[in-house]
């Protein structure tokens, strides 16, 4: 039942992929203004980081079922190691990181590596089906 779940939750995760590199292609000046806000407040900074580990532990749990068991299982405890982190990096520092990358990744370049985003989904969704 757990892996049934987590193998769900890993679906879902490249499916969110895939659509955050749409959103990349199709809006860039949306996908900016979402990467502008993260960690701009409490509710926002605590809750992104919460909600990330759940595919995080989804990948770990999953790692073995899928066809890439080592890359899922470094991707997940990956995630949830970065995550841990994030909870005690002041939130002001990580908003003010993600403003500093808005700023860098111009709409052309987000469309540039929009791509990246949609085939990792796939390839997310490739080890799992």
């Amino acid at each position: 039942m757990i892996l049934l779940v987590a193998k769900y939750v890993v679906v879902l995760f490249g499916v969110f992929l895939i659509g955050v590199g749409v959103l990349m292609l199709v809006r860039p000046a949306t996908a900016r203004a979402v990467l502008r806000k993260a960690g701009s407040t409490n509710l926002i900074n605590y809750a992104e980081i919460t909600v990330r580990m759940i595919p995080a532990v989804g990948l770990v749990i999953y790692s073995n079922a899928s066809r890439f068991p080592d890359a899922f299982s470094l991707l997940g405890w990956f995630m949830i190691a970065t995550s841990v982190v994030l909870y005690f990096v002041p939130r002001t520092v990580h908003h003010k990181y993600a403003r500093w990358t808005a700023e860098i990744l111009t709409p052309a370049r987000i469309r540039l590596i929009s791509p990246l985003s949609i085939l990792f989904g796939c390839a997310v969704l490739y080890s799992v089906l």
